[in-house]
């Protein structure tokens, strides 16, 4: 009796077990691989599913929702030698979910070593203010390049971000370097152009003023020589118009000099009388 009721129980216990392995439920967003005795057998879908117990089993669960790739930063030499930190994230989907199984070792690091590849390939090939300002372009040819390889692997690339590009620190440094620099030679050059200027406009007022000064000592030339000929012609001498004019400019400056604020001490000729007559021209009495 006992021995009968053990065997029901192990009976039960084996349909249980059985009828466990042999359904599967798979959620919503997943697709399980089955392997037959190692060997690929079929795709269970999302739903209820009947599988042959023992013999198969779900060797492979897949997300068929959209995938988020995180691609590491890593650093990138461009064209003209500079160093760049540049990183991104994918966004993949499983399409063929047999290509992504048997396909490739690991298909999530497949295609992240790819991109990776691919960027420095493609930001090698850049000069350095080119790779900082081509985001679209970089993205553009990066989706283009892998995804014939992803397409083979069961994989749809729906879009590539470049999340951050950026130069390595010892880069930054450099530029900061060379935009003071630029900086500096601006104000240099700024400076000297300053002071070219105001040399030439110095000079400028320079020669305006000789040409001023020329022209006045012409004029007091012209007004002189017309002095002369009208003394000439009033007292009808030679000698006598020139001795007047003389007369005249040697009062004139000393009452300039005994006006003059600066004038300390000045000298008067002790015969003034015999001076004043000698200039006028007048003889001794």
């Amino acid at each position: 009796m006992e021995a009968g009721f053990i065997f029901v129980v192990a009976l039960v216990a084996f349909a249980v077990i059985t009828l466990a392995k042999g359904v599967r439920i798979v959620p919503q967003g997943e697709e399980w691989i089955v392997e037959r005795l190692g060997k690929y057998s079929s795709t269970l879908h999302p739903g209820l599913n009947i599988i042959i117990p023992y013999l198969d089993r779900v060797a492979y669960k897949l997300i068929t929702k959209d995938i988020i790739l995180d691609v590491q930063e890593q650093e990138v030499i461009t064209r003209d030698n500079a160093v760049i930190l540049i990183n991104a994230i994918a966004f993949i989907k499983i399409t063929d979910p047999i290509k992504a199984v048997y396909g490739v070792t690991d298909f999530s690091e497949a295609i992240r070593n790819m991109i990776m590849t691919t960027l420095r390939s493609i930001a090698g090939d850049m000069d350095l203010d080119q790779a900082l300002s081509s985001r679209d372009k970089i993205k553009a040819r990066l989706r283009e390049s892998i995804a014939d390889e992803a397409i083979d692997w069961g994989l749809t690339v729906k879009s590539v971000e470049i999340q951050d590009i950026k130069p390595s620190q010892s880069m930054q440094r450099a530029m900061e370097m060379q935009a003071s620099a630029e900086r500096e030679r601006k104000a240099t050059v700024t400076k000297a152009e300053g002071e070219k200027q105001s040399m030439i406009l110095q000079a400028e007022a320079r020669l305006e003023a000789a040409r001023r000064d020329a022209e006045a000592q012409v004029t007091l030339a012209d007004a002189s020589a017309e002095a002369i000929k009208r003394v000439t012609q009033a007292i009808g001498t030679q000698e006598a118009p020139m001795r007047y004019i003389l007369g005249e400019k040697y009062i004139m400056a000393m009452s300039r000099l005994a006006d003059s604020q600066n004038a300390k001490t000045f000298l008067i000729p002790a015969d003034l009388q015999e001076t004043l007559r000698g200039v006028l021209g007048r003889d001794r009495a």
